[in-house]
């Protein structure tokens, strides 16, 4: 996993698809795949006008149906949310989707059986989609990622005009000194062991609650897979590969896995509750996500455990004892619930006063949330 996510491999795989457009005589396509009922899709739809007036590309545009229940287990709770975040984005990008011009699909003949086959083929489950040269991008949140493969490949239209590393929806930034607040409301983190998401937000919610004075709750719950939800495997390789990329931006340690599935998240999180009594979860938190997101580290064997507790600042004789105790998992339900009472249903997620949203790539909203108390 370490070769399949590099920088270097990717660069690789780009040039061989641009030298194979090349050598076609191909124009540079970009594959939007479209999901009426979907706010995301809404959204996307809204800002693809001034997204190709602003790069030399064809848009193609494929009518798909929604995510199947393997992709989307909490459907009900899925669809609900998206509304609201949708909305939230809308505001916050000052997005106009209720006069955004009606979609149709580039190809009238074609069916959405022949669209959703099409993106199965091509390795993805969601509408709000495009593909670009072997690469997908979800929504506006990602749309950044392909202005900048774009832009280095010299398809801007107004080259003058659109300055390299300008971007229409640029990720939100972190603070970057101290903003001390009175009293600030407490972050809630839900978070999963196995979730790469919540391994790369990590350092970020802590060093966020450093800057402003705010107490971070550690809120963890089992993965979806070990609660008996499957996850498709289109779903597991796009995050992934989604993940290394996010991490990169933020310049965060990612790439060298060990997946801890199964017995190596339970004894991750056997040992949880030591390191809260003890002070020392964000260490703890930290020590784990780094062992076996960014440095291959097994979780399940006494040996690479030891050396997450141990750097922690933890006592391994202590860790020993706590790894025989099963009270997380009632501690784990319980965050679940609560985590579910507030419209999430996955991780990472965040509840800072009366903002509860979802995603390593909201913690823009967890820091508007902050500031404005």
């Amino acid at each position: 996993m370490q070769y399949l996510l590099s920088p270097a491999r990717l660069e690789s795989k780009r040039r061989r698809f641009e030298a194979r457009r090349a050598a076609r005589k191909e124009a540079h396509v970009v594959h939007f795949f479209h999901q009426d009922d979907d706010p995301y899709s809404q959204l996307l739809a809204a800002v693809l006008p001034k997204f190709q007036a602003r790069y030399q590309v064809q848009i193609e545009t494929h009518g798909v149906s929604g995510p199947s229940d393997a992709a989307a287990p909490e459907r009900a709770l899925l669809e609900a949310y998206s509304q609201r975040d949708a909305a939230l984005l809308a505001q916050h990008y000052g997005i106009d989707v209720a006069n955004a011009p009606p979609v149709r699909a580039s190809n009238p003949h074609e069916t959405r059986a022949q669209a959703d086959a099409l993106r199965k083929r091509l390795g993805h489950y969601l509408g709000a989609t495009l593909w670009f040269g072997g690469e997908w991008y979800w929504g506006i949140d990602r749309l950044h990622h392909l202005e900048k493969r774009l832009q280095d490949l010299g398809l801007q239209t107004h080259p003058s005009q659109d300055d390299a590393g300008s971007y229409l929806f640029p990720p939100g930034e972190d603070l970057n000194q101290a903003v001390p607040l009175a009293n600030p409301p407490a972050i809630d983190f839900f978070f999963s062991l196995r979730s790469p998401y919540s391994a790369i937000v990590a350092p970020r919610v802590f060093e966020l609650a450093r800057r402003t004075g705010a107490q971070v709750n550690l809120r963890y719950v089992l993965p979806m897979v070990m609660r008996g939800l499957p996850v498709p495997r289109e779903k597991r390789m796009y995050i992934v590969f989604d993940t290394a990329r996010e991490a990169r931006m933020r310049g965060i340690a990612f790439g060298r896995l060990n997946d801890p599935v199964g017995k190596p998240t339970e004894r991750g999180l056997s040992l949880m509750p030591l390191a809260l009594a003890q002070g020392k979860g964000e260490a703890y938190v930290l020590s784990f996500m780094q062992g076996v997101w960014a440095e291959g580290l097994d979780a399940g064997s006494d040996t690479d455990l030891r050396t997450i507790v141990e750097r922690s600042g933890l006592l391994w004789s202590q860790a020993q004892t706590a790894l025989q105790r099963n009270e997380w998992r009632s501690q784990a339900e319980e965050n679940r619930s609560a985590m579910f009472a507030l419209g999430l249903w996955g991780v990472p997620s965040f509840h800072v006063g009366d903002a509860a949203v979802w995603g390593q790539d909201r913690l823009w909203a967890v820091q508007e949330a902050l500031l404005k108390k």
